[in-house]
């Protein structure tokens, strides 16, 4: 199966350079390029491509605001936000826009390439230095910060551990090793979980694990 990607940035040479690398994986293949945010609303709606590439910084709409237009329409397109702009303003305004995954343009190019494979199945991901941010910020907040706690209803008990480790940060191998399960067996309740709980990925399962007290701040 083909992965279908959109390329949105203002900078031709950095389009370029990711088409370049893109055309020789089997696997992937690259149905459009947008320079400002607007072109890469179209095109999604256009193409319906699995992945869209996405920049913040562009001439008049941003990358954010097409993320939101992207995220919300009924295509299913996963949106992959690619910036040099590594702050917590972006990344934090990335998520709530409903991208899949937040990179930065210094990772590896096998690495934003192995990131489009796994946005486009409907997983999450972030950058390894982002997704310990994330966690730490969310972790070290005062108690006078953090989000009112709100339940989460309909999952099980057991689920309900998992959605903690997941907040945690665990992967799914180390879930199986904390709860003595098999690893596929962890993969199925992650999976119930984004069912259950309406997230499209498990950036939002994070989330939702701190909104809901299942991680304490400061833990």
């Amino acid at each position: 199966m083909t992965v279908r990607v959109v390329l949105a940035d203002d900078q031709p040479l950095v389009r370029a350079a990711l088409r370049m690398v893109i055309a020789d994986e089997s696997g992937l293949e690259v149905v459009g390029e947008a320079g400002t945010g607007a072109e890469a609303v179209a095109l999604a709606e256009k193409e319906c491509p699995d992945v869209v590439v996405m920049d913040i910084r562009m001439p008049g709409m941003d990358g954010l605001e097409a993320t939101r237009l992207i995220t919300r329409g009924p295509g299913g397109t996963q949106v992959i936000v690619l910036t040099t702009f590594d702050d917590d303003d972006c990344l934090y305004g990335a998520l709530r826009a409903g991208a899949a995954g937040f990179l930065v343009k210094d990772m590896a190019l096998e690495d934003i390439l192995d990131a489009i494979r796994v946005v486009a199945t409907g997983d999450g991901l972030l950058a390894p230095s982002v997704t310990r941010r994330l966690i730490r910020d969310f972790a070290d907040r005062p108690v006078s910060q953090a989000p009112s706690a709100r339940p989460v209803g309909g999952i099980t008990e057991r689920e309900r551990e998992v959605l903690a480790l997941v907040g945690g940060g665990l992967s799914n191998t180390e879930i199986a090793e904390r709860l003595s399960i098999s690893v596929a067996t962890a993969k199925t309740y992650v999976s119930r979980l984004l069912s259950k709980l309406d997230a499209r990925d498990r950036v939002r399962l994070v989330i939702i694990a701190y909104e809901s007290g299942l991680v304490a701040s400061g833990r």
